[in-house]
């Protein structure tokens, strides 16, 4: 599966909503998300968790452009605990990020709210690409969101939470050597 997405950190979660709605985006559901990160040699592989469900998702990232493209697989797995274990002692864990989402829906394109714990407000769009469909299709549209939230280019974070928060550990450890 592919989707092109944009993730942005934001000053005011409640005003971000309120904009969505006002340019169609419907709410779909609020609930809590952890996320294990696991070594991998090569892209991301990650354990999700929420409401009882789970999925392993293992996806790659082009940065090579203002907007990611992200390749990814999705795995529904049934006894997470067990799951997440093996996985770390098989292959180490790097992290774990704990968010409250919320999910907003527009056609095919998928707007997260999220607070996640150390971090603050985050939201990320993701435009879930039809097979075949050509992501310079939806550029513009996710571009026109981006606009309609009050985020600009310079906005936009190319990495994940927990390198965010990896990122914001070695700043505070190194302010205080």
């Amino acid at each position: 599966m592919r989707n092109l997405e944009a993730k942005f950190r934001l000053r005011d979660l409640d005003a971000a909503y309120a904009r969505a709605e006002a340019i169609g985006f419907a709410l779909s559901s609020t609930f809590i998300q952890c996320d294990t990160f696991f070594v991998v040699p090569s892209g991301k592989l990650k354990l999700r968790e929420q409401q009882g469900l789970a999925w392993l998702i293992h996806y790659h990232r082009d940065h090579s452009q203002q907007l990611e493209m992200s390749n990814y697989d999705i795995l529904p797995v049934p006894q997470p605990g067990s799951i997440r274990a093996m996985l770390a002692a098989a292959l180490g864990t790097l992290a774990e990020v704990r968010k409250r989402r919320t999910l907003l829906l527009r056609r095919n394109i998928r707007l997260h709210l999220d607070r996640v714990d150390g971090l603050g407000d985050f939201g990320e769009i993701e435009a879930v690409l039809p097979d075949g469909e050509p992501a310079e299709t939806y550029r513009d549209e996710v571009g026109a969101i981006l606009a309609a939230l009050d985020v600009d280019q310079a906005g936009l974070i190319e990495v994940s939470y927990f390198e965010l928060m990896r990122s914001v550990r070695e700043k505070s450890s190194s302010g205080n050597t």
